[in-house]
C-alpha cells in the first residue's frame, strides 16, 4: 500500500474570532454608510430642485402677472380714494352714511378690495391682524432662511443636547481634518494651491451648513480618511465606532432633509408648484389659468370702480347704490351658495341615517 504523504503545514496566519467579527460588523456598518452618503445626496438635489422650481415658478408668475397685479392695485386705490370722497365731500344723514360705510367694509371685508385702517375701530383691529399675516418686504431666499432657521430653532428644543454637541462636535473634528490636509498655505506651487483653493471652498461651504455628509463625501473623494490596520483589534473598533457615531449623524441628517422638504411643500408656494405639475400633466399651463382668472378679478373690480364713481358723480341714487352692483349680488349670492353647499356636506358627515 502506498504511504500517505503528510500535507504541508499551513502558512498563513489565522484570524481569531474577535478580529472575524469586527470584519463583519465594520463592513455592516461601511454599508449603512455608503447607502446613507447616498440618500443624503438624493433627497438634498430633490430638495433643491424643488426649491428651485418655486423660484422659478413665482419668477415666471411675476414678469407674466406682475401688469395685471398693477392694473388691480390701481383700482383698489381708486375705489378707496372715491368712497373717501364720497363720505368726507358729500352731506349725508348719520344712518345713511353709516350705511354707505357698511358698503364701504363689506367689499373689504369680502376681499374685492383691500382692508384700509380708517374705516372703524373694529376694522383697524383686523388690519392689525392681516397685517401679522402678511409676509414681510424680505426677498423669499431670506424669507426661505428666517422660515428654515425657525424650524432649526424648533429641532433644536426638542432634540437633546447632548446629541446636537456631538453632532457639531463631529462636523467640527472633520472640517479641522479636511482643512489640516487642504490649507492653501500649506502648498507652495500654483497649481496645487488653486486646487487646494477650491477643495477649501467646498469644505467651507459644507462646515458653515453642518453638512457632515458632504465634508465625508470630500473626504472620500480624495482619499484622505484615516487609514487603519485591518489585523488590530483596537484599530478595528475604533473604526467601528467612528462609522457608527457618524451613522447616527448622518440619520439624523437625512430626517432633516426630508422634513425640510415636507416643510417646502406645505407652504404655499409649494402648494403652486404641485398643482403646477397636476395641470401639467392634464396638458394645461396654470399661468395662463391664473392669469384668465385675474383678468375676470379685474373686469369685477372694474364694474365696481365705476358704480362706485357713478355715485360719487351723483349718477346714481342713494336707493340704487346701496342695492349695489348687479357683479357684486352675484358675488353675494354664490358666495352664500357656497356657504350652504359646504354646511349640507358637513352635516352629511355628521348624520347617520
Amino acid at each position: 500500500m502506498p504511504r500517505k504523504i503528510a500535507s504541508p503545514p499551513h502558512t498563513s496566519k489565522t484570524i481569531p474570532l474577535a478580529l472575524s467579527e469586527l470584519h463583519i460588523r465594520l463592513e455592516g456598518l461601511e454599508k449603512e454608510h455608503q447607502s446613507l452618503l447616498k440618500q443624503i445626496k438624493r433627497k438634498r438635489t430633490e430638495l433643491k430642485n424643488f426649491v428651485d422650481q418655486i423660484r422659478s415658478l413665482a419668477t415666471e408668475i411675476f414678469h407674466k402677472a406682475n401688469p395685471n397685479f398693477r392694473k388691480m392695485a390701481e383700482l383698489d386705490q381708486e375705489i378707496h380714494t372715491l368712497f373717501k370722497e364720497i363720505l368726507t365731500k358729500r352731506k349725508f344723514g348719520k344712518q345713511t352714511k353709516k350705511n354707505i360705510e357698511a358698503v364701504y367694509q363689506q367689499l373689504q371685508l369680502t376681499g374685492i378690495i383691500s382692508l384700509k385702517f380708517d374705516v372703524s375701530d373694529a376694522d383697524t383691529e383686523l388690519d392689525e391682524l392681516f397685517e401679522n399675516l402678511r409676509p414681510q418686504d424680505d426677498n423669499s431666499q431670506e424669507t426661505s432662511k428666517d422660515s428654515h432657521q425657525a424650524w432649526e430653532t424648533q429641532q433644536s428644543i426638542e432634540s437633546p443636547s447632548a446629541t446636537r454637541t456631538d453632532e457639531s462636535r463631529k462636523v467640527r473634528q472633520t472640517f479641522l481634518r479636511l482643512a489640516e490636509i487642504f490649507h492653501p498655505d500649506k502648498v507652495q506651487d500654483n497649481e496645487t494651491l488653486q486646487y487646494h483653493t477650491e477643495i477649501m471652498k467646498e469644505i467651507n461651504k459644507a462646515y458653515q451648513e453642518g453638512d457632515l455628509a458632504r465634508l465625508l463625501e470630500i473626504e472620500q473623494k480624495h482619499q484622505v480618511g484615516e487609514s487603519i490596520d485591518n489585523n488590530s483589534e483596537d484599530d478595528l473598533t475604533r473604526k467601528c465606532k467612528i462609522i457608527e457615531q457618524q451613522n447616527e449623524i448622518l440619520l439624523n441628517q437625512y430626517e432633516n432633509l426630508k422634513q425640510e422638504l415636507r416643510s417646502a411643500k406645505n407652504t404655499p408656494e409649494g402648494a403652486m408648484v404641485a398643482d403646477a405639475r397636476k395641470a401639467a400633466k392634464q396638458g394645461i399651463d396654470s399661468i395662463d389659468m391664473m392669469l384668465e382668472t385675474i383678468d375676470h378679478q379685474i373686469n369685477v373690480v372694474t364694474e365696481i370702480r365705476d358704480f362706485v364713481q357713478n355715485f360719487r358723480d351723483q349718477k346714481l341714487t342713494i336707493k340704487e347704490f346701496l342695492s349695489g352692483p348687479v357683479t357684486l349680488r352675484s358675488l353675494n349670492e354664490a358666495m352664500m351658495e357656497d356657504m350652504l353647499e359646504q354646511m349640507m356636506s358637513e352635516l352629511d358627515g355628521i348624520i347617520v341615517f
